[in-house]
């Protein structure tokens, strides 16, 4: 195989076509169902997969077949099934749904309108996770072109993985065998800590997200009257939190939010510290005069990848500061996200948070604890040492440094579905997300250099799998 060749081949599918699909994608407001319940109806979920399968079947992939599979008030999955010379089957992930628009985008930038800067590609979902379909298919033609012999590959791109893949389990029991059983699972949907080399996710944290509802009173009442004599939701839902989390420095408190972290994992993430130093904390956009909650990157990274942390995304009930008067509120609601350890158990977890929350509840407020669903973390099995080999050389030969392995602080549910289907499956997770992409926020972008070159990584992972069929 000519690496020449083949890297300038995947450069001109990006440069002539790929860059103005995802141009495309980008404006496509494809919000996951969990934030568009009207996803059906409006449309954009169908556009979405439409622009990428019309793209899949203009591809010189001979014997390719596209199917777009639907199930009754299900988002709908992208299998993409190229034949192969070789016995076994390759199966590569990514989705298409979004997060919703969030605030804060800077001027000139914003969710749905595509902007090229810097080399960079700025709006809602290129990153997380439009270019995955696209590069693993590129990937594979690259290899197609030059008589690359290859094992069966599936290419499997769902449209609800930012809800917690809630449709994907029903779409794996009606396609039954249609995926195979795949030898290596390759996944575009995880973090980079630069943009320098490979980065190949080792474990992913699960979460348990839901509703906290406090309710003391029926209706609001004049706060000069009703403060003092009855307590305020805001400082019930203080009391609450404090109950799962250390309000100094954001340590969870429940025995079943937290696990063992294996001495491999810790190796891995010394390495990891050992390269990126203070880029660790360096990747987040920081107000000027804020710090990290320590100055070891190291503790940063198992704070983020193998240990449980809770964050307040959304609330209800607190009107805005423009529209607030003088009132003691009756009720409040808050969005709580639990990230979870990759070997917690998310039902345990989950039992074990709205007992913390519910019982005796403080002054005898209405106290509930709504969940929204568990997902599962996950922990990659032992690599192949063909695997492991191979992710090292393709980084050193398409970005000249070796790859680093680190775990994950983000969640792909399906990850854990095929885990515990297929055990003696290998994984090579990796992906875009790297310093300030910024996914699920603002100004999120994918970097289009790193991204090429990401794709020529996985097709060298795929000719090493060749040769161990």
């Amino acid at each position: 195989m000519d690496l020449e060749q083949l890297s300038a081949a995947i450069s001109a599918t990006w440069r002539s076509s790929i860059l103005e699909r995802l141009t495309a994608y980008v404006r496509i407001p494809n919000k996951s169902p969990m934030f568009d319940p009207a996803w059906e109806a409006n449309g954009h979920m169908d556009a979405a997969v439409r622009l990428m399968a019309d793209w899949c079947r203009s591809q010189p992939v001979p014997n390719m077949k596209v199917q777009v599979h639907r199930l009754p008030a299900r988002t709908p999955v992208l299998l993409v099934d190229i034949p192969g010379e070789l016995p076994g089957s390759v199966l590569l992930y990514g989705h298409l749904d979004k997060q919703p628009e969030f605030s804060g985008w800077q001027p000139g930038l914003g969710p749905w309108e595509p902007v090229q800067r810097d080399g960079k590609l700025y709006g809602r979902g290129a990153a997380d996770d439009g270019y995955a379909v696209f590069s693993s298919l590129t990937a594979i033609s690259a290899l197609k072109a030059q008589g690359v012999a290859l094992p069966r590959c599936v290419i499997l791109i769902e449209a609800s993985e930012e809800s917690g893949s809630v449709d994907l389990p029903a779409h794996l029991e009606a396609l039954g065998d249609a995926i195979g059983d795949p030898s290596l699972v390759v996944c575009l949907d995880a973090e980079c800590g630069n943009y320098d080399q490979v980065w190949c996710t080792t474990s992913l944290r699960g979460n348990l997200v839901g509703l906290l509802h406090v309710r003391v009173l029926e209706e609001g009442v004049h706060s000069g009257m009703a403060t003092g004599i009855a307590p305020t939701p805001f400082r019930i839902i203080e009391q609450l939190l404090a109950r799962l989390e250390s309000p100094i420095n954001g340590s969870l408190l429940l025995d079943e939010l937290a696990v063992s972290i294996p001495k491999d994992r810790r190796d891995q993430i010394d390495a990891a510290a050992r390269v990126l130093g203070e880029a660790v904390a360096g990747k987040l956009p920081w107000t000027p005069g804020v710090r990290a909650v320590s100055n070891d990157p190291a503790e940063l990274l198992l704070n983020s990848t193998w240990k449980g942390t809770l964050a307040v995304t959304g609330a209800d009930g607190m009107p805005s500061t423009l529209s607030a008067g003088n009132v003691l509120l009756p009720s409040l609601t808050v969005k709580l996200s639990l990230r979870l350890p990759p070997t917690c158990d998310p039902a345990r977890a989950a039992r074990a948070v709205k007992q913390a929350l519910e019982h005796n509840p403080p002054y005898g407020a209405q106290v509930r604890f709504e969940s929204g669903g568990a997902t599962a973390g996950w922990n990659a099995p032992v690599f192949a040492p063909w695997l492991e080999e191979s992710i090292t050389r393709a980084s050193q030969r398409i970005y000249g440094r070796e790859a680093i392995h680190v775990g994950c602080g983000g969640t792909i549910p399906f990850m854990g579905m095929l885990g515990e289907r297929f055990p003696r499956t290998q994984f090579f997770i990796t992906g875009v997300l790297g310093p300030h992409s910024n996914a699920h926020g603002p100004n999120e972008f994918l970097h289009l250099d790193y991204a090429e070159k990401l794709t020529a990584c996985v097709s060298l992972v795929l000719e090493d799998h060749a040769r161990t069929v």
